[in-house]
């Protein structure tokens, strides 16, 4: 029903920039809000930066001043600016989405892309 696709992933040197972007599509009736989990090798999921429909934004504490989350609820698209990268930002990014469908208007659910690997190192 909802697809959601990541992009922009890829190798970047310590301090370098990475910008990452996510789509969703299918039977889209509303998003409530988008974000960005990462996990890297050995390690659970973890919230890196969320976003609301009303632009309302929220950071893990270990990007906070070095990345930016964005949302354009007009495309169903979300993007993760990523500054002064460091190797242990090195991790598999998702993407996810609060979804309802026109199958059910009234229920939110979350979907997730496959990841787009990022890896910092020199």
């Amino acid at each position: 029903q909802v697809q959601l696709v990541e992009s922009g992933g890829g190798l970047v040197q310590p301090g370098g920039s990475l910008r990452l972007s996510c789509a969703a599509s299918g039977t889209i009736f509303r998003i409530n809000a988008m974000g960005w989990h990462r996990q890297a090798p050995g390690k659970q999921r973890e919230v890196v930066a969320s976003i609301t429909s009303r632009a309302s934004t929220n950071y893990a504490d270990s990007v906070k001043g070095r990345f930016t989350i964005s949302m354009d609820s007009a495309k169903n698209t979300v993007s993760l600016q990523m500054n002064s990268l460091k190797p242990e930002d090195t991790a598999v990014y998702y993407c996810n989405a609060d979804v309802a469908t026109w199958g059910n208007i009234n229920r939110y659910q979350t979907y997730w892309g496959q990841g787009t690997q990022v890896t910092v190192s020199s």
